[in-house]
């Protein structure tokens, strides 16, 4: 099922030390996917695109991207399994720029920072992401479950974990970055900012303060 397992190149979180590489891969697919698969997979994920811009999320079926995009509706069924794997394969395909933001752009959300720099710099780019994508988040979200097996989400904790302990940050990395993330999550993202109307500036520094606090009350000794 797209989306149910983290792709081959990833490693897991909670692999020991401290020296981990990440790959931008195609979310969701395996690295092998035929050419031919893969710019089919693509064309049903620009027909549903082009879809849920007209509609919204909340209107896409899977009859409809298959009649968009010319095909017959089980080949949209067995690329993406049912409407919500389609939905996460949607929002994984819409998250391939950040991913390559964090794992190979500039700093300081790309690899030539520091790493306490980097960890700083994520938060605001991810509540960014999430907030801009904050109705196929909250489509896609039938499984409560399911979101935390998504290779995104996936590549975003072994991110998180990675950079924690390279900054040195004493305890259970992998747990901490749980935290952090939970802290940007996509629905309370949304939540705070219609719902509450809090002003993006005010995540961003909660999400700093955060950060500060882990890092300097956790850090091991130099």
């Amino acid at each position: 099922m797209t989306g149910s397992v983290l792709p081959p190149s990833l490693p897991s979180p909670d692999r020991p030390g401290g020296s981990i590489e990440l790959a931008l891969t195609p979310v969701g697919e395996p690295p092998s996917l035929r050419a031919d698969a893969a710019r089919n997979r693509t064309r049903l994920l620009e027909a549903a695109s082009q879809l849920m811009a007209g509609c919204g999320a909340a209107q896409l079926t899977m009859d409809a991207v298959a009649t968009a995009a010319g095909v017959g509706k089980g080949t949209v069924f067995r690329r993406f399994g049912d409407r919500t794997g389609l939905l996460v394969a949607l929002l994984d395909h819409r998250e391939e720029q950040l991913q390559a933001a964090f794992l190979s752009g500039p700093a300081p959300l790309g690899p030539d920072a520091p790493a306490l720099e980097r960890l700083h710099a994520f938060g605001p780019a991810l509540i960014r992401h999430e907030r801009d994508h904050h109705e196929l988040l909250l489509s896609s979200r039938t499984d409560p479950l399911r979101t935390y097996a998504v290779p995104a989400n996936r590549l975003r904790l072994t991110h998180v974990t990675m950079l924690l302990r390279q900054a040195g940050v004493a305890g259970d990395a992998e747990l901490l970055a749980h935290t952090l993330l939970g802290s940007v999550d996509g629905v309370l993202v949304h939540h705070l900012t219609v719902e509450r109307g809090m002003p993006l500036d005010r995540l961003d520094a909660a999400w700093h303060d955060l950060v500060t606090r882990l890092t300097t009350s956790t850090s091991s000794p130099a």
